[in-house]
């Protein structure tokens, strides 16, 4: 951007659910940073500029500037090294949630109808039949999506050429633009791009399935969250949540407590999630370590749209929220006659592109 104005402009028209990184000067940092820095969707700041030791001085009042760098070089290597970082302990991720009372019985309207539909939407995609245009319109969209992007396109054309259903974990911890586009469609659901990524979707799923963890666990997950999304969980105790993307999970709790940041603006929060595996789940969660392209981070990854029930929520000594969670299965005497009684509503055997027209009515997406 040429002028500060622009800058502004386009960071306060962007989504909450997104995150940007900006780089900026000294100058003009000065009169912007004040004015965006407290913006959800700004997520870190790089100050490159010619007197470090000057600017170093204001900076200091905005923990989201991560660094003040005089040297090219420098500032490419810190902003890669924070990206791998944040993209790895994902503690900076948007989690989208819905959240089903049971107060409220049988309704399907409110916050309880999103819940529901949410869940007739991945049904209804793991249930479509495939066709081989699928991939070949992903791919498509992608190339067009990162035009001008050699690196992204080369992973792209090996995408292409190499994928199978059998890598498919293999290729979504490989977190390039398969993650990005699916989880942020996800978090925004975008259903246009939801739809094109059905074929991975239902691969991922096929594995978990046959990843399924055998034995109950314990699993943790930290997360940055703003006081008002917090809230929202504490209003919500003994409910159900759903959460609208794939989770990801981590069996080391020391690990699951690497925070990127301090923040004013956020709590820090850490998952506490039993899974009990005697239990039949319609949305497995499976220990994906051996099958990732990060096999060191002892992750176990829940099926999108996996269904919790939200126990209890306090804060310890250290100011870390501790947030405990159930999995919960369909068979669930609270859910199952809601879901049962929706499905059997709108969705025949055989899933076709009419039933999936009629959970997006429903869902008011169209």
């Amino acid at each position: 951007f040429d002028n500060s104005k622009d800058c502004e402009d386009y960071i306060r028209s962007v989504s909450s659910h997104d995150r940007i990184v900006i780089i900026i000067s000294g100058v003009s940092g000065r009169r912007l940073v004040p004015r965006i820095h407290n913006l959800r969707q700004l997520c870190s700041i790089y100050v490159y500029c010619l007197d470090r030791k000057t600017n170093k001085k204001w900076t200091q009042e905005f923990n989201k500037i991560q660094a003040v760098i005089t040297k090219s070089e420098e500032l490419i290597n810190r902003i890669q090294q924070d990206q791998t970082k944040r993209t790895k302990i994902k503690v900076d991720e948007v989690l989208s949630i819905n959240i089903f009372n049971k107060d409220q019985g049988q309704s399907t309207t409110g916050l309880n109808g999103q819940f529901v539909h949410f869940q007739l939407l991945i049904d209804c995609l793991l249930r479509m039949k495939s066709s081989t245009q699928e991939r070949n319109d992903l791919i498509h969209l992608c190339k067009e999506e990162y035009k001008g992007n050699p690196h992204e396109l080369s992973i792209i054309n090996d995408f292409e050429k190499t994928y199978t259903s059998s890598q498919v974990i293999w290729w979504y911890t490989r977190q390039t633009f398969l993650y990005r586009l699916l989880n942020k469609a996800l978090r925004v659901q975008n259903i246009d791009l939801i739809y094109l990524f059905r074929f991975f979707i239902r691969d991922l799923h096929r594995q978990l399935l046959q990843y399924q963890c055998a034995s109950s666990i314990r699993v943790y997950r930290g997360q940055l969250m703003f006081q008002d999304e917090l809230q929202i969980l504490k209003d919500s105790i003994g409910q159900y949540i759903s959460i609208n993307s794939f989770l990801s999970t981590s069996l080391n709790r020391e690990l699951a407590l690497v925070f990127s940041r301090n923040s004013d603006q956020c709590e820090k929060v850490l998952f506490e999630i039993d899974a009990n595996a005697q239990y039949d789940y319609e949305k497995p969660f499976a220990n994906i370590s051996s099958h990732s392209h990060f096999p060191d981070e002892c992750e176990v990854l829940f099926m999108l749209g996996s269904i919790f029930r939200l126990v209890d929520i306090h804060c310890n000594e250290d100011s870390l929220w501790i947030i405990h969670m159930t999995l919960s299965s369909e068979n669930d005497h609270d859910l199952k006659p809601i879901l049962e009684h929706m499905k059997n509503q709108h969705s025949p055997d055989e899933t076709d592109l009419l039933s999936f027209g009629h959970v997006l009515r429903n869902m008011g997406k169209f």
